[in-house]
């Protein structure tokens, strides 16, 4: 397999309105990607094409090494997680935070099938991975917003998908919220066994240093891409943004504040 993810002068219509335009992008193995744009950009579409919910108007798309149209998207999306927040307002909120959690290996909402020991185990590791396991037995609707994050990514790791979108996963987090999940999401990360991971956000300093790679989309258009480093400089954002911006470095992250330098 030569890409996770090769998108190849994708365009999206949707009747007069053009959300997407010429996007080429490849995501390669040993590669966690973070995919930068403000509201509108059409980050969204995007995803869904690459989950095969939409068609590209032109272009073509393969994913894990399947070219779209020759493969069955039904499967195909068995590999592929997507934690969104949407899901949350679909799940039972009496349901206890483990339950929730091993429903992903069935994708089922709510838990109709027989629990075995092994089932439990994994979700009790990923749970651990996530810093969430003191949620065991927890009601869902008991959970905070941050930790209601962790339990739909540990979800998600139970149907061991090979690729793992995180869909602005600390949209409505307080700031002490958003950096525990963020150290939650370096610790997934580090394992042997992790996904390639796909975070997309509109915030610079969220994207940490495991995302060797940053996708900047703007109206639809694929700014730039490559690694990081060479992506988030001052210039670069500056024009992405189109108003000059000053950024600041910590600790690997990127910090944007508006304005040039005195």
């Amino acid at each position: 397999m030569g890409h996770v993810i090769d998108v190849q002068g994708v365009t999206y219509r949707n009747g007069k309105n053009e959300l997407l335009n010429n996007i080429s992008w490849q995501v390669r193995p040993n590669e966690h990607w973070a995919l930068l744009g403000l509201n509108g950009s059409g980050k969204t579409t995007l995803l869904n094409l690459i989950n095969g919910y939409m068609w590209p108007t032109q272009g073509q798309i393969s994913v894990l090494g399947h070219r779209f149209g020759e493969v069955d998207l039904r499967e195909l999306r068995q590999s592929i997680g997507w934690v969104s927040q949407s899901l949350q307002d679909k799940l039972y909120a009496s349901d206890k935070a483990q339950n929730i959690v091993i429903s992903g290996k069935f994708a089922s909402i709510g838990l109709y099938e027989q629990i075995t020991d092994e089932d439990q185990a994994k979700a009790e590791a990923f749970m651990k991975t996530l810093g969430c396991a003191h949620l065991w037995d927890r009601e869902f609707r008991t959970c905070s917003q941050g930790e209601k994050q962790k339990v739909l990514i540990c979800r998600a790791l139970m149907a061991e998908p090979r690729i793992l979108i995180l869909d602005e996963p600390c949209n409505g987090l307080d700031l002490f919220s958003r950096e525990k999940l963020l150290d939650s999401i370096e610790a997934l990360s580090q394992r042997q066994d992790a996904p390639t991971l796909i975070y997309v956000t509109h915030h610079t300093e969220e994207i940490l240093p495991v995302f060797s790679h940053t996708l900047l989309l703007r109206r639809g258009e694929a700014v730039r891409s490559g690694e990081t480093a060479q992506v988030m400089t001052e210039d670069t954002l500056s024009g992405f943004f189109e108003a000059p911006v000053v950024v600041e470095q910590h600790e690997g992250r990127v910090y944007v504040r508006a304005g040039a330098k005195a």
